[in-house]
């Protein structure tokens, strides 16, 4: 197989990786009705159990980077989501909430291995100009996991039980850790000359603590806007809960297709930050629009809600690059444990502070207003670093594959793809 074939391969790969995880960690939640009748649990446990494979990720994340940047990607990965497929297949052997919730956790900690390492496997074989674009069709798995569990899971559970269903994402992530081990073959990284020093921190500047917390703003409103959705579709347009379900995870087919139109946009540009700040701009215009919609009611709300539910995702896969670019392959893993987990935190902590305002006096139209404020405040915290210095200096040979030869001396420039970018060796004149 021709280096240039093998890897969308290894993208293909890194996607069901993902996607194989993304049914379990996301997809639960469609089986909260079966699990309260199956187990005789209140609404608060089965929200717990929910929970549980989400909390285990957060205590992961950014160990499971530093595995994958001193081992590998292909380890970390099969290990991890074989793992999980057995922990969740172990939770299912017993009963009570205790038992179940514990191991669900467990398993949520073992797949976190794929959101590190799946990233690398992107940006290491892939060059700066497809990179955006590869990690942006990376980037789909999750909302693609979450419309497959909705679609499959509930089904099977109607039908067979709760336990009977999650044994469907428990054989996806057995299935992907085989899948991960026989194909994927791990990027050649830079070699260091004997005696050279690890690779210093890239925390050293505050460029990605920026970028950390300009994401972390980001899916706030993000994760409002679609966790909401179908409610105030619901109580304040009427609309059946089939209805408003059925129409929202349609969007979600759409904005997951953003990610990579965003992708390809930062590619060519030459820039992931350039992108980045638009879209925080585009985001507050569009969630004002719904705000003020919500505010005064009518139809145009419900295209403004469907507007937010695509722009509010959009931005997702440039951040991702950007910090793995400005780590390079020594950091990368870790970088990116960091970014998931500060994402992860926002996206739990927003619902439920937002549903106290949507409680309140101002309802939606107060909750989308403190929304569309948010994204202005993420776009000042983007830095403005431009990696287009990285971009004009590439030697013009065939940097695709892992294993090419660079012909540039330049100190930007390394036998890895993953390493030709403003960096630990930029001077960080150009981050403002």
């Amino acid at each position: 197989m021709g280096s240039s074939n093998r890897r969308w391969v290894m993208l293909g790969i890194g996607m069901c990786a993902q996607l194989s995880s993304c049914v379990f960690l996301y997809g639960l939640a469609y089986l909260v009705p079966v699990l309260r009748s199956d187990e005789g649990m209140s609404l608060a446990q089965a929200g717990t159990v929910v929970a549980c494979p989400t909390f285990g990720l957060l205590l992961t994340l950014v160990l499971w980077g530093a595995a994958a940047d001193r081992w590998g990607e292909r380890k970390v990965m099969a290990i991890g989501l074989g793992l999980a497929g057995g922990a969740i297949l172990v939770g299912l052997s017993g009963g009570g909430a205790v038992w179940l919730g514990a191991w669900l956790a467990v398993a949520g900690a073992c797949s976190a291995a794929v959101n590190a390492a799946s990233g690398r496997v992107v940006l290491g074989w892939f060059a700066p100009e497809q990179r955006g674009l590869a990690m942006g069709m990376r980037q789909m798995a999750q909302p693609l996991g979450m419309v497959a569990g909705a679609l499959v899971l509930p089904p099977i559970g109607s039908h067979s039980g709760f336990r009977t269903a999650l044994v469907f994402p428990a054989v996806l992530c057995v299935a992907g850790a085989l899948l991960v081990a026989v194909i994927v073959r791990d990027p050649v990284r830079p070699a260091r000359a004997a005696g050279a020093a690890e690779p210093g921190s890239p925390y050293d500047s505050p460029i990605l603590y920026r970028i950390h917390g300009a994401s972390a703003l980001l899916v706030v409103s993000q994760f409002v806007v679609v966790s909401f959705g179908a409610d105030y579709l619901v109580s304040d347009h009427g609309w059946t809960a089939t209805a408003a379900g059925r129409l929202l995870a349609g969007v979600q087919l759409v904005a997951a297709g953003t990610r990579i139109v965003v992708g390809r946009w930062s590619d060519v540009a030459g820039s992931r930050l350039g992108p980045m700040r638009v879209l925080c701009a585009v985001n507050a215009v569009v969630v004002g629009g719904l705000a003020a919609t919500a505010a005064i009611g009518g139809p145009i709300a419900i295209g403004f809600l469907l507007l937010a539910s695509v722009a509010t995702v959009s931005w997702n896969g440039v951040a991702f690059t950007a910090v793995a670019e400005i780590a390079g392959s020594a950091w990368a893993g870790r970088v990116m444990g960091i970014q998931n987990t500060g994402q992860n935190l926002s996206a739990a902590a927003g619902p439920p502070l937002f549903g106290l305002i949507v409680a309140g006096p101002g309802g939606y139209a107060a909750a989308y207003t403190i929304c569309a404020v948010i994204p202005v405040l993420a776009g000042l915290m983007t830095p403005r670093q431009d990696l287009r210095a990285a971009y004009a200096v590439r030697p013009s040979n065939n940097t695709s594959a892992p294993n090419a030869k660079r012909s540039s001396p330049s100190p930007l420039l390394s036998s890895s793809p993953m390493d030709n970018v403003v960096g630990n060796n930029s001077t960080g004149s150009d981050a403002k």
